[in-house]
């Protein structure tokens, strides 16, 4: 009877498992076909984020949905891939795409638990599920899964398997692969990291969310070790390698704003110009582009622009909170709640937000982000005092509640601050090439991404002066040539209109005064009149040459003032014709373009000063022009930046209408720099509104860094040009192109702005005509007044 029921038994268990093989079978018949092509994984083809990187090499912006890098197999370290072998698939070379011992493991440790702990997905299952199925916890799926599984094992190496593992992965932070992880964590390559390393991105894969070092630590930091204990068990780390590994610290990398090259604005010029040439693909085929940026003349930059709008607008005073959020109303998990309050408004460098918890005039609390508390008290508290006095209203006030900014001081305590309103750009670039070497957009990417280096038109006023005074000397004036500093009058009868009395800045005439003497004072009146003596058209005809548009800059004697539009990097270029001995530069910022595999698919060739640029002006020309801007800076409106000690430095200060715009374009033999100050929506800058006291500081800051340690470069002058030692100012040397030596007395400017051998004298001038009526109406209507 027993040997019935057994054989019975037997022959049902026979039966059934004959009926599962040949179902099982027969699914496999079935399925088998209709499994996806292997194509994608045997022509891999990640999408690889376009990439920007300064030309020392480091990078300063990418683009793509994707942060990836791919690395070959034979390039990644053999820890990592112990260190991932051992968290995910310690058998991987033993087994053929299903690993059934794991299977078993993972069935007996789950009936065990009562629960589902582990699943046994080897690395070939992850990547079939990665690249061809969803992620449906379904019979069907699982079993699709472990078909694809056996295929890919027997189309691809053991090896190609895992390179695919180990760059398709997401590991969290939008990184995709072991090497974009490793840079988005750590800020190094993977073969940088250390054991610690290794197994703390190791544990990502199983829940890249939960396991994240940034968002979670504490359970990171327990997924690491579990790696850890893993490796040391089955023989890849030695017991003192994992001792210390323990013990290291997690090594994450500082927040972006405190490492890397600041510079967005550069990095999305790249992104437009790939987008434009390359369209969608720009941001899939892992192009590498390389720019002309200096890493640390950028940072200079970045540095100098912002800390010169933060004093201009620490001048201007305190404004008060930013806003307010309703303390009262957060009764539970407070700290949660202001971090939420906080989620929408960014950090600008160091200037955090933070949210005020209580407040009197020696003591200010402040919540910043994270649960992080901060303490200001002191000098900390000087620049925003007045805004602790009760006796402002609840809006002006510092107050619990209040959402301010606090910055640290150099010196260790914090301290209120602002955003500013004002905003600025700064460029700079080799003379010689056009290579832009820095280039600041604004005083915060993040807060407004227009470029106000290449799009904002504004008025150069005084700025734009030395193209005039160029015009002057192709017309046969000299630096000592001397002109009458005395009020303008323009007869309305002459243009129909209302009367138009330009004036110097601080209403003090010089009378008969040299060239020279003039652009260092920069005075109006004699810019007007040496436009008025070359023509307004030949004045115009002449700026163009430098780049500058005649549809931007009209024919009119209010050019002489600067009335025009220009952008910062125009007046770059401009000012580096006379950098460089008169040649014409185009400004660039993509060195070259490669692709995924290194290869160079596209250089820039720039026509170079002296080999292809074309001349634009005498070298004699821009010569003399140089040696009048350096006068600018030695004894007149730029002397300021006589602090870095240099005699070989040239520039101009500039400073709008109202003190609309506040400028300074200057150079040295090798660099080009120039800044702007203005607010957006144009409006007065203040007394402080200055060219020499808004943005020649900044570009001071700049060049003391840039210049540090570089010689003195002193040119000398080019054949054709007459030296007269002690004829200019101060009992400096004067300089002369052969054929126009003569000076006053002997050369007069007369009353019609010609330049006759023999006039009436500059002195006996009533009133200078102006341009055609149109022209001088359209001065009336759009600038009464440019200052220098």
């Amino acid at each position: 009877m027993l040997l019935r029921i057994l054989k019975l038994v037997l022959g049902s268990i026979l039966g059934i498992t004959t009926l599962a093989v040949g179902v099982l079978a027969v699914a496999i018949l079935v399925t088998w076909p209709r499994l996806p092509n292997l194509d994608i994984l045997t022509d891999y083809r990640p999408k690889i984020p376009l990439r920007v990187y300064a030309a020392d090499g480091a990078l300063i912006g990418e683009f793509g949905e994707e942060r990836r890098s791919f690395s070959r197999i034979h390039d990644v370290p053999p820890l990592m891939r112990q260190a991932l072998l051992s968290a995910e698939d310690e058998r991987f070379y033993q087994h053929g795409g299903v690993d059934y011992v794991g299977v078993l493991r993972a069935a007996l440790g789950n009936i065990v638990s009562g629960h589902t702990r582990s699943g046994a997905s080897t690395i070939t299952m992850q990547v079939a599920k990665n690249f061809f199925l969803s992620s449906e916890k379904t019979f069907s799926r699982k079993f699709n899964e472990a078909l694809l599984a056996f295929k890919i094992e027997h189309t691809l190496s053991k090896d190609q398997i895992l390179e695919l593992y180990l760059n398709q992965i997401y590991l969290g932070q939008r990184a995709y692969g072991f090497s974009a992880a490793s840079q988005a964590y750590f800020g190094k390559p993977l073969n940088e990291l250390s054991v610690a390393q290794f197994a703390m991105l190791a544990g990502l894969p199983k829940a890249p969310s939960s396991y994240n070092p940034v968002a979670n630590p504490e359970r990171a930091r327990l997924r690491q070790l579990y790696v850890l204990r893993r490796m040391h068990e089955l023989g890849h780390i030695s017991t003192a390698q994992l001792e210390a590994a323990k013990a290291e610290p997690l090594g994450l990398a500082k927040p972006a704003r405190d490492t890397g090259v600041p510079a967005q604005f550069v990095a999305e010029m790249v992104r437009q110009d790939m987008y434009q040439k390359y369209k969608d693909a720009a941001y899939t085929e892992g192009f590498r582009v390389y720019t002309t940026i200096d890493s640390r003349n950028q940072r200079w930059a970045f540095d100098s622009l912002r800390a010169g709008l933060m004093d201009y607008d620490r001048r201007l005073g305190y404004r008060g909170p930013e806003s307010f959020v309703d303390l009262g109303a957060m009764t539970e998990d407070r700290d949660e709640a202001l971090d939420e309050a906080l989620s929408s408004i960014r950090d600008s460098g160091e200037l955090e937000p933070g949210v005020v918890l209580s407040a009197s005039p020696s003591e200010v609390k402040v919540y910043l982000r994270g649960s992080r508390f901060a303490t200001v008290k002191g000098p900390g508290l000087s620049f925003a005092r007045r805004a602790l006095s009760s006796k402002l209203t609840p809006a002006q006030q510092i107050r619990p509640g209040a959402v301010v900014r606090i910055q640290p001081n150099p010196k260790g305590y914090w301290e209120i601050a602002q955003m500013p309103e004002v905003e600025g750009a700064f460029v700079s670039m080799d003379p010689r090439t056009g290579a832009i070497k820095s280039l600041v957009g604004g005083f915060d990417f993040n807060r407004r991404s227009f470029n106000h280096v290449t799009q904002a038109w504004r008025q150069p006023g005084s700025t734009f002066k030395p193209f005039i005074y160029s015009a002057g000397l192709d017309r046969g004036f000299t630096a000592s040539t001397l002109i009458n500093d005395a009020p303008l009058s323009i007869d309305p009868a002459s243009i129909g209109g209302q009367r138009w009395e330009p004036k110097n800045d601080d209403n003090r005439y010089a009378g008969m005064i040299s060239m020279r003497r003039a652009l260092a004072l920069s005075k109006n009146m004699v810019s007007i009149r040496i436009l008025q003596a070359v023509g307004t058209d030949y004045g115009q005809q002449y700026a163009q040459r430098f780049g500058f548009s005649a549809k931007n800059n009209p024919a009119y004697l209010t050019m002489a003032l600067g009335a025009g539009l220009v952008t910062p990097l125009q007046m770059a270029e401009g000012y580096s014709v006379f950098a460089n001995g008169g040649y014409r530069t185009r400004a660039y910022f993509i060195d070259r373009i490669e692709d995924l595999n290194g290869r160079v698919i596209a250089r820039t060739a720039p026509a170079v000063a002296g080999q292809g640029a074309t001349q634009v002006i005498d070298p004699r020309n821009a010569f003399i022009t140089s040696s009048l801007l350096r006068d600018v800076i030695r004894f007149g409106t730029a002397n300021r930046a006589m602090s870095l000690g240099r005699s070989d430095l040239a520039g101009k200060t500039g400073t709008t209408n109202d003190f609309r715009d506040a400028w300074f374009a200057g150079f040295s033999p090798n660099l080009v720099a120039v800044t702007w100050v203005g607010y957006d929506q144009p409006r007065s800058l203040g007394r402080f509104g200055y060219g020499g006291t808004a943005a020649l500081p900044i570009w001071t800051n700049y060049m003391a860094n840039a210049l540090k340690g570089q010689p003195e470069v002193d040119l000398p002058p080019p054949e054709g040009i007459v030296v007269r030692p002690g004829a200019g100012l101060r009992g400096g040397d004067e300089y002369y192109m052969e054929e126009f030596q003569r000076t006053n007395p002997e050369l007069q400017i007369n009353n019609r702005g010609s330049v006759p051998g023999a006039a009436k004298p500059a002195e006996e001038e009533a009133a200078v005509p102006v341009a055609p009526p149109d022209a001088a109406q359209d001065a009336v209507e759009n600038v009464k007044e440019l200052l220098f």
